[in-house]
């Protein structure tokens, strides 16, 4: 079946639907234990994915990928500073330009927020071979790629 009926999802669709929400509910609910917002965790991974690639992070890679304005960035950058989970540097060759780093405090918290959600996920895993798990992730990618191309679509983006 590659297409729903006028009306009707795919079970896949809702599927993924329930995940996304019990993944959000998750981010809330171990975000709460700690006192931070979806969007505070929201920042740190992107912050961390960005690190990773070895991409510079600003507060404007911020208030781009999280859609927030100005006024609502710079909190968001204030309120994790204020926490010990991010640091503002100025370094290369352009001095003005604030860059954002991640602590190891925020390492340590995130590992500890998120262990509970990993070990289960590993362990629902564990009974897939490898060969459906790369059926899946070649699944999840196309739906991470169409996701974002409805969202560019729904904006009016290219």
């Amino acid at each position: 079946m590659t297409a729903s009926a006028p009306g009707r999802q795919h079970p896949l669709i809702r599927r993924l639907q329930e995940f996304t929400l019990e993944a959000n509910r998750y981010v809330d609910s171990a975000g709460g234990r700690n006192d931070m917002h979806r969007t505070d965790l929201n920042a740190l991974a992107a912050v961390m994915r960005h690190a990773a690639n070895g991409e510079v992070v600003t507060p404007g890679t911020l208030r781009r990928e999280l859609n927030l304005s100005s006024p609502a960035t710079t909190a968001l950058v204030d309120r994790l500073c204020g926490s010990g989970h991010l640091v503002r540097l100025r370094e290369g060759q352009d001095r003005r330009q604030v860059q954002l780093r991640m602590t190891d405090k925020a390492y340590r918290d995130g590992s500890a927020m998120f262990l509970p959600l990993a070990r289960h996920m590993d362990s629902a895993m564990a009974g897939f071979t490898a060969q459906e798990l790369e059926t899946a992730a070649r699944f999840m990618d196309a739906m991470i790629a169409a996701t974002v191309a409805a969202s560019r679509e729904a904006s009016g983006t290219p």
